[in-house]
């Protein structure tokens, strides 16, 4: 079996080539999922986040209202860090776990663990090989702006929170090009699937 870290900038396109690995055969374990998981109301991180940030940052039904924490935490960086020593520990042991169990059944698998702070968080150091999917400044903006309704303020803000996209690049195994045409993009990724699949 062989763990690969999938990562971006905010934007770049790294869910839809998650999308496309999982297309050619890859078990595909993302973090947001594991992420809404262990903040599910009532678990100790939801409560511990709670306690942190006040009962401000819930919805009506006690979900996290994401939109909410995340005008609070995008805005300092202590805060940040904060709720990210709350959720990451949960959420990279959930990660051991579901890939041991992959490992189980399917020896041979080609895991893809798709996560926002792939280097910022240390976890390069769990996997196999790194694969950055990149994409320009303005692209990037353009497509909070669409898909999280953010202002160019805001959106500016949200992509300067991470590590430089460059920086990311310089410590990729695979860079993909997170602007490609869809049926490019594709024909990039069962050539990088396959080559993954050799070395599992």
């Amino acid at each position: 079996m062989i763990l690969v870290g999938l990562t971006g900038g905010v934007a770049t396109g790294k869910s839809t080539v998650a999308k496309m690995f999982k297309q050619c055969g890859a078990v595909v374990i993302d973090a947001d999922e594991l992420v809404r998981e262990v903040v599910t109301p009532g678990k100790p991180a939801w409560r511990e986040i709670v306690k942190t940030f006040g009962k401000a940052i819930l919805n009506p039904d006690h979900t996290l209202n994401r939109r909410e924490l995340g005008a609070v935490v995008f805005r300092n960086r202590t805060k940040l860090r904060q709720l990210e020593q709350i959720i990451h520990p949960r959420v990279a042991r959930e990660q051991a776990r579901l890939t041991k169990e992959i490992a189980r059944k399917h020896p041979k698998a080609v895991v893809i663990y798709d996560v926002p702070l792939l280097f910022e968080a240390g976890i390069d150091k769990r996997v196999d090989q790194t694969i950055v999917v990149t994409a320009d400044r303005n692209t990037q903006i353009v497509r909070l702006k669409k898909r999280n309704g953010l202002s160019r303020v805001e959106a500016i803000r949200r992509i300067r929170t991470q590590m430089p996209l460059t920086k990311k690049v310089r410590l990729a195994d695979i860079v993909i090009d997170g602007t490609l045409r869809r049926q490019d993009a594709m024909r990039a990724i069962r050539g990088t699937f396959q080559a993954l699949l050799k070395q599992a």
